[in-house]
């Protein structure tokens, strides 16, 4: 479904021609498609930002001599993807990232992985690679080998030029990649006067996969299933994303039951990850007791989903084209039953924390991140809701089976890790509300329409959102029902940044609850 086009469109639109950029409108499934000369490429993000618009995702894909250099943007629930094209020859583009921060580490990425150069750019260092190939190999590039060509050790990354710390009393704090617990790699190199941060910079990348790549010459069955591993904890939220692009590309309609089921599984991954995520905010301040509760209740919650769906993270639950998994009269029953068991018990525990003046002095006002800085950064899901940010795909962009309900949308303005806290529980409970809504809405039919191989070259935009925000998912078919390009991108991607920002004049010791408070996927951004 392509949303129907609003005033700040044509006028866009309008802006570019009056500069003397002429604009290719092509529609494809689900998205508008402008296509600009390159050399305005920098000129569409200063109007895009003056307009006001959310830049969402960059990707870049090779076309035989040619490089197809993308970025989506996104105003009152319709989304744009911005085309380009430049010569393998010299692929150099002007940067976005001067106007939207939100764009650096994507470009970064995209000139590691292809060796387009962004003339320009705030930050030049690179992002993505990690030693694991050759200077001025390009593993995105369709003559580098899926295998590539790795030396027997991987050197180590030892010449990332960090910012330096300089003044009397200021000392530097090196934490990671490898970390005490059983977390994700990921390098945090702190500046610091006695406990208070100055600055705080991040250095992913060290569980690089390669999905991208190995994307490439997968069926649309295959692909689901690596997209629902780009972030185990996201499974049902990128799988989905994956399907309804493929789906949008090849032209079919998912049936009526497969989406109420889909929006089921779904609003169940946000909630055990919400309760997982409160449990261990209040963990990392040592309030042991009320994340032993949720951990006991995530539990319960997971092992219904063993029981119902077959798995306990349900993975592989969606397929192109629908669902692998109905839902019974009995299992409905239990799922509306636990749902009234765990409101109460929630009830509980929420209580006990609303009366901990312990943890209240350690969470408000802790990990401040302005409204203004979310959304210069993009920030996604309860990282930008906690600051004012009202969007949420669900409702904005309005896809099946939310366009059939009403649910209001948490939305905090404090910034704090407290209200980012606070707006996973209120998300709890408007999901619950949604699982029994999209149960009562279920009637008989099928679980699955059968697929309809689309032509080469098709291409379309996945929009859902996961528990963590907006996942946005492109693809583009080549021959014979074979993907040619995937590309997936987590709300992570646009969070992490805001972490380096919301830690600033934090304490030291604070720094794990700051973290834990955002919990960006390491996988999800290390594509």
């Amino acid at each position: 479904m392509i949303k129907t086009a609003t005033n700040w469109n044509s006028e866009l639109l309008n802006q570019l021609n009056s500069v003397g950029c002429s604009v290719d409108q092509i529609d494809i499934a689900s998205t508008t498609l402008w296509q600009i000369e390159s050399i305005y490429w920098q000129k569409f993000a200063d109007l895009a930002i003056q307009r006001q618009l959310r830049w969402v995702a960059g990707w870049a894909e090779q076309n035989q001599e040619q490089f197809f250099v993308n970025a989506c943007f996104e105003k009152e629930g319709l989304h744009i993807i911005v085309r380009t094209i430049v010569m393998a020859a010299k692929p150099e583009l002007p940067s976005q990232a001067v106007f939207y921060p939100a764009a650096n580490r994507s470009e970064r990425h995209t000139q590691d992985m292809f060796g387009i150069q962004f003339f320009d750019h705030p930050d030049k260092r690179k992002w993505t690679r990690h030693k694991a190939w050759p200077e001025n190999d390009f593993p995105l590039r369709k003559d580098f080998p899926v295998q590539g060509n790795p030396d027997a050790i991987t050197l180590p990354d030892m010449d990332y030029e960090f910012v330096k710390s300089h003044g009397a009393g200021v000392y530097e704090i090196p934490v990671g990649p490898v970390h005490a617990g059983i977390i994700e790699p990921g390098h945090f190199r702190f500046q610091a006067v006695g406990e208070l941060i100055l600055n705080l910079e991040e250095r992913l990348g060290y569980v690089h996969k390669g999905i991208e790549k190995i994307a490439e010459g997968r069926s649309p069955e295959s692909l689901a299933r690596l997209a629902g591993r780009v972030s185990g904890d996201t499974t049902v939220g990128h799988a989905w994303a994956a399907c309804r692009a493929m789906e949008q590309a090849a032209g079919i309609t998912v049936p009526p039951r497969a989406d109420l089921i889909r929006g089921i599984l779904a609003e169940r991954e946000r909630v055990a990850n919400h309760m997982g995520d409160m449990g261990a905010i209040c963990n990392d301040v040592a309030f042991i007791f009320a994340q032993i509760q949720f951990t006991r209740l995530r539990e319960i919650w997971l092992r219904t989903n063993a029981q119902v769906f077959g798995h306990r993270l349900l993975m592989d639950r969606i397929i192109p084209g629908g669902v692998m998994c109905d839902l019974t009269e009995a299992n409905s029953t239990l799922i509306k039953k636990d749902i009234i068991q765990l409101r109460k018990e929630l009830a509980e525990v929420i209580t006990a924390i609303d009366l901990n003046s312990t943890l209240e002095d350690r969470l408000y006002t802790a990990g401040y991140l302005s409204p203004e800085l979310a959304d210069a950064y993009g920030t996604l899901g309860y990282v930008g809701r906690a600051s004012g940010q009202r969007y949420d795909a669900r409702k904005d962009t309005g896809y099946a089976p939310y366009d059939q309900v009403t649910f209001k949308v948490a939305v905090e303005s404090q910034g704090d890790i407290a209200s980012r806290f606070w707006v996973r529980h209120k998300e709890i409970n408007a999901a619950l509300k949604l699982i029994e809504k999209f149960i009562e809405l279920l009637t008989p039919g099928e679980l699955v329409t059968p697929w309809n191989v689309p032509m080469q070259g098709s291409e379309s935009l996945g929009v859902v959102e996961g528990w963590r925000g907006e996942i946005v998912s492109y693809v583009r078919f080549g021959a014979d029902n074979k993907i040619s390009r995937f590309y997936p991108r987590d709300p992570s991607i646009l969070n992490w940044p805001a972490l380096e920002k919301l830690v600033l004049d934090n304490i030291v010791p604070d720094f794990p609850v700051c973290n834990k408070s955002l919990n960006g996927s390491y996988s999800g951004n290390d594509l």
